[in-house]
């Protein structure tokens, strides 16, 4: 009989078959779940951080370049330690997500070989179709994740930069020349905190997709 006339109550053996023939390697399975799961639990934990810390470093910018700021030297000192404290949150989250893409690699990867071991079409069918579809979930991860990470890491560079030149220039003048090129770098700030919040949605989608109880 053809896959696409079997009733239901036809299926529930098959799916059966399926989860005993599973179960042999179902804690190496649910072992490599566990660990591509578990790093994206912790580039998430990242973000909510990040966009915190986006949010305050941009604000201390705006701040630090306004006319109406008094207390220059306060406000630069605000500035440079936000700067201080999404350099190292970037390069966390570098380090993070690298480790989420190769779990995620190494998950994909060995459900396809192991797979590849099924001699019954219909539970083959089910593995295969079944991978493809948490397959283009996860893939919205490293969709966005490239993106991020270079965007981050170019945020980064620019208020360092801005940071070491006021540092030596903190005067009204060096405020105002710096003024339109640290307003483009507030906005480069909201821009990321949009794109890794895309991120963060991605990465639940498949959370979600992989997770292990109802």
């Amino acid at each position: 009989m053809k896959p696409s006339t079997y009733s239901n109550s036809n299926r529930a053996p098959l799916l059966l078959t399926l989860l005993l023939l599973l179960a042999g390697c179902a804690s190496t399975g649910m072992e490599r779940s566990d660990r591509a799961t578990t790093t994206m639990q912790t580039v998430e934990n990242d973000i909510q951080r990040i966009v915190v810390q986006l949010n305050a470093t941009g604000q201390s910018l705006d701040n630090l370049i306004s006319p109406a700021q008094t207390d220059v030297k306060k406000a630069f000192d605000t500035f440079a330690s936000d700067v201080e404290k999404i350099e190292t949150m970037e390069q966390s989250f570098t380090t993070h997500a690298n480790e989420m893409q190769a779990r995620g690699k190494d998950y994909f990867a060995e459900w396809k070989k192991e797979g590849t071991t099924y001699s019954n079409p219909e539970i083959q069918a089910l593995s295969d179709q079944r991978r493809n579809e948490l397959g283009t979930v996860y893939g919205r991860i490293a969709g966005n994740s490239g993106g991020v990470k270079t965007a981050f890491k170019t945020y980064v560079s620019d208020v360092q930069e801005i940071r070491t030149y006021l540092s030596t220039d903190l005067t009204s003048k060096g405020l105002d020349a710096i003024a339109e090129v640290s307003r483009k770098v507030v906005r480069d700030g909201a821009d990321l905190r949009y794109a890794i919040k895309n991120m963060q949605s991605a990465i639940e989608a498949a959370k979600n997709e992989m997770a292990q109880t109802r």
